[in-house]
């Protein structure tokens, strides 16, 4: 497209969430909270918004109440980039979180990392970059 439009104040984006959907809302919260480390940081009442690290957010939905409804196939992931990514393995292993991988390296993403299922089986990825500007 060659036209001027542009999103209204685009660079105003208070917050980026992702929502996932959840049969026991309570497992996942305590999930999110207890394992992940995770903060509360919008209560909504049947959605629950954690803050992972700066403007990004996760979102948790009770079914019964959301725009969409938990199913057992789990199309989509969470990744979490971090500083270390061996410190966090070693964590994740301690608290038996389900599904763990092993550990790692995709060099053509330059990335070191392991997977993990949380309590309804969506997916979440822990990395660390290996070289700079990946």
């Amino acid at each position: 497209m060659t036209d001027n439009l542009a999103p209204p104040d685009s660079g105003a984006v208070e917050l980026a969430i992702t929502f996932f959907y959840y049969r026991d809302l309570a497992a996942a919260m305590r999930f999110y909270e207890e394992v992940m480390g995770f903060t509360l940081t919008i209560d909504q009442g049947w959605s629950k918004i954690y803050q992972i690290g700066g403007r990004a957010h996760l979102g948790l939905v009770d079914e019964a109440k959301g725009m969409h409804r938990s199913t057992p196939a789990k199309p989509v992931q969470l990744c979490v980039r971090v500083p270390d990514v061996d410190a966090w393995y070693d964590y994740a292993r301690a608290r038996k979180v389900a599904n763990i991988s092993k550990l790692f390296v995709n060099d053509g993403l330059g990335i070191r990392a392991f997977v993990f299922e949380d309590p309804e089986g969506y997916q979440i990825e822990i990395q660390s970059a290996t070289r700079s500007g990946a």
